[in-house]
């Protein structure tokens, strides 16, 4: 692991090395193999490095068969034998404290609750473990975080380095090493021991603070969300930002913030409730206008509407509230716009089959739909006036109406 800079020293940002290979991906991609390397490959959950070899763009880092390639915008040039590497440090020292953060919090979770860490995952926003635990209440919640946070506060030594296979027996590992050879031990002293080839801060203090964001079930066990060190502080600004702005809009204090909009959603559904109230008196005057004004025909009074403001749903509204009030009343409802929807619909008291007047109509926009002998929907392209078509609907009525007559 001589080749491994990042492995001698995380906080090297820049180094210069032999050229050993270049090659193409099977994707087309250059890569480079140099004598030694700072830039981190991905492994362990920890995503690679980024950065520069002399001016072409590190697009990744991965570990193929021993060797570290770096997978680069453009090809090296041929006569490019020694090359000059920079890392993209703040990149680099994210990865630092979000990995050092997992292992923290995840010890701080076996501490306070016998709960382990199956999973990890570093995200480019968030970071995630799956802990195997039954249940997760805020009160556990807090005493972990608070845990882990102590930790960074008291400023531990984070030891990471390679060790023989006498000295990995003696260690009190929170968990045994998927590797049989070059293995790197993680050490918090007296806090937590772990294999790990990742990247880590010299100190628990560098990791900044541990926030927990949220969790979820997922498979059995909790994945929690969390953040640290600059990215908690962004996340803080962020939010405290959006309190401020809304604190400002809602004219009030921060420390009322909640209050006050528990107030304004009581009355948006006390306003809800109200409009609801007068919208149902105002469907109600509407019903009895459109019966009062039927066109009767036989023993049945059609109704025929079009509007261009009415979603579907409240055509079958309007459908079902008016052959409800009136048992002998036939509905041909229209909507138009960028889609013409149609709603027809008839009470108990009228022997006619809307769904079929319904399918014998919708070929004159296209459409397509369906329903039952009492109501039918559809909808279509409006390649015609909706006038039209509702007097076509109106002519098969009355012809179905006559043959029922006689």
């Amino acid at each position: 692991m001589n080749d491994r800079l990042y492995y001698q020293d995380a906080y090297i940002q820049s180094f210069t090395s032999q050229v050993t290979k270049r090659g193409t991906e099977e994707d087309g991609t250059p890569y480079a193999v140099l004598a030694e390397t700072a830039f981190y490959p991905t492994g362990g959950g920890q995503p690679c490095d980024h950065g520069v070899l002399g001016d072409i763009r590190v697009m990744d880092v991965e570990e193929v068969d021993g060797e570290v390639r770096h997978r680069l915008e453009s090809p090296l040039p041929e006569d490019w034998t020694k090359v000059t590497g920079q890392i993209d440090w703040e990149r680099r020292f994210d990865h630092m404290q979000q990995h050092a953060g997992q292992h923290i919090l995840s010890a701080a979770f076996l501490e306070v609750a016998q709960a382990e860490t199956v999973a990890f995952h570093l995200g480019k926003e968030r970071v995630t473990i799956d802990v195997v635990l039954e249940e997760l209440n805020e009160d556990l919640w807090a005493k972990v975080e608070q845990s882990a946070n102590q930790v960074v506060l008291e400023n531990h030594p984070i030891i990471a380095r390679f060790v023989e296979e006498a000295e990995l027996a003696t260690l009190p590992l929170k968990k045994q090493p998927t590797v049989t050879q070059n293995i790197r031990v993680v050490m918090i002293p007296d806090f937590d021991y772990n294999p790990c080839g990742g990247t880590h801060p010299a100190r628990t203090g560098e990791v900044g603070m541990i926030k927990i964001l949220g969790w979820e079930r997922h498979r059995g066990n909790i994945r929690l969300e969390f953040i640290c060190g600059w990215r908690a502080m962004r996340d803080y600004t962020r939010k405290q930002a959006t309190v401020r702005e809304l604190a400002r809009q809602l004219i009030t204090s921060e420390a009322e913030l909640v209050s006050q909009a528990e107030r304004i959603i009581a009355e948006r559904e006390a306003l809800k409730q109200s409009l609801a109230e007068k919208e149902k008196l105002l469907l109600e005057v509407e019903i009895r206008e459109q019966l009062a004004n039927a066109v009767t025909i036989g023993n049945a009074r059609l109704i025929q509407l079009s509007t261009a403001d009415r979603t579907i749903q409240e055509l079958q509204q309007l459908a079902q509230l008016m052959t409800s009030e009136a048992p002998d009343a036939v509905c041909l409802l229209a909507t138009s716009g960028e889609k013409m929807q149609l709603v027809f619909a008839r009470g108990q008291a009228v022997d006619v089959a809307v769904n079929q007047l319904l399918k014998e109509t919708l070929p004159l926009i296209q459409g397509k739909g369906g329903g039952n002998p009492a109501m039918a929907q559809g909808g279509g392209q409006p390649v015609i006036a909706v006038e039209e078509v509702l007097a076509h609907a109106r002519k098969l009525v009355e012809t179905a109406l006559q043959q029922k007559t006689n």
